[in-house]
């Protein structure tokens, strides 16, 4: 019984895109791109350049690089979560990666495998995108689950430091030094832009809208009406701090609830394909006879997009907002 090995093959090279894209980051932007990172980004750029304006201009080039970038067809649906990622490459630079990733997963294939050039051809072009969607996802994910964990400890921070005598821009500088990345890097550009003139308010506002974040637009009209209506701003975010740890443990009481369904719905979408992986290894003629018929190519496109509705639906019943 001859045992086909092509579907570990193209899991390999798949597995081989994702670190190579990874470690070309690294090795561009070196580890002070990294999120676990001890010394955030933004103080170690101003230990390298002393000139604040042109560490924040930098800075604030690449949190808005995404967003402007929208119009680009192929990465339209990359934009959004490359900005909440901050992913320091240009969509031009990420593009010709998909492009590089793509011509490489096309040599592996040609190389490992004995699939018809059309088929390589799709499979290598599907890597390299989905590659890098994957990647930028992951990179958002952790990103952003990151800046969620921190926010209540900052806003905590600022409090302590406000109850103490100190302005809020100085708290927010304060931030920006003693927490690490990536939330010291934001704020870090907020205390950057309050000390140039901009109204901390605003900044505060358009990191919230920029990033997505519900706490972060709570702490912005906070900081707002405070300003506009006077009070006791400690307290305001003593209180905020409160309701977000709160929010934070009740989204993830919510998520501890509905993983059986997420799993569920991950496995019954996948089981197929792990499925059809098993047959052909164990015996890899068992469909020739069935790829024959007619009917073979539009029965694996509706089966395809019932799995991904399955995906969709069970998304869409699961998301419960918090």
């Amino acid at each position: 019984m001859a045992i086909s090995i092509e579907p570990i093959i193209y899991g390999l090279i798949f597995v081989g895109v994702l670190v190579l894209v990874e470690g070309i980051y690294l090795t561009v932007f070196g580890k002070s791109i990294s999120l676990n990172n001890r010394v955030n980004r933004r103080l170690e750029m101003l230990d390298k350049n002393t000139n604040r304006e042109e560490v924040m201009e930098k800075l604030r080039k690449e949190m808005q690089l995404h967003l402007k970038s929208r119009r680009i067809p192929l990465y339209a649906i990359l934009a959004t979560k490359a900005q909440k990622a901050a992913i320091a490459f240009s969509p031009k630079q990420l593009i010709g990666l998909m492009a590089l990733l793509g011509a490489l997963a096309f040599v592996g294939l040609t190389i490992g495998t004995g699939t018809s050039l059309p088929v390589r051809i799709l499979v290598s072009a599907g890597m390299g995108i989905g590659g890098i969607f994957v990647w930028i996802s992951m990179k958002a994910n952790k990103r952003m689950g990151l800046l969620e964990e921190q926010l209540p400890d900052a806003i905590e921070l600022m409090v302590r430091s406000l109850r103490v005598g100190h302005p809020f821009s100085s708290a927010i500088s304060i931030v920006a030094n003693e927490v690490s990345d990536p939330l010291a890097t934001e704020f870090g550009i907020i205390a950057d832009e309050s000390a140039y003139g901009r109204d901390v308010g605003e900044a505060l506002k358009d990191m919230a809208e920029r990033l997505e974040m519900q706490d972060l637009r709570f702490l912005a009209v906070a900081v707002t009406i405070q300003q506009q209506s006077g009070g006791n701003l400690a307290e305001i975010l003593d209180g905020l701090a409160k309701v977000i740890r709160a929010r934070f443990r009740l989204f993830r009481r919510v998520k501890a609830i509905t993983a059986e369904a997420k799993w569920s719905g991950k496995f019954l979408s996948g089981f197929p394909l792990l499925a059809l992986v098993g047959i052909q290894l164990v015996d890899p003629n068992y469909y020739d006879e069935a790829m024959l018929h007619p009917y073979f190519i539009p029965a694996c496109l509706v089966v395809g997009a019932f799995l991904v509705l399955n995906l969709i639906v069970m998304r869409a019943l699961v998301n419960i907002k918090v």
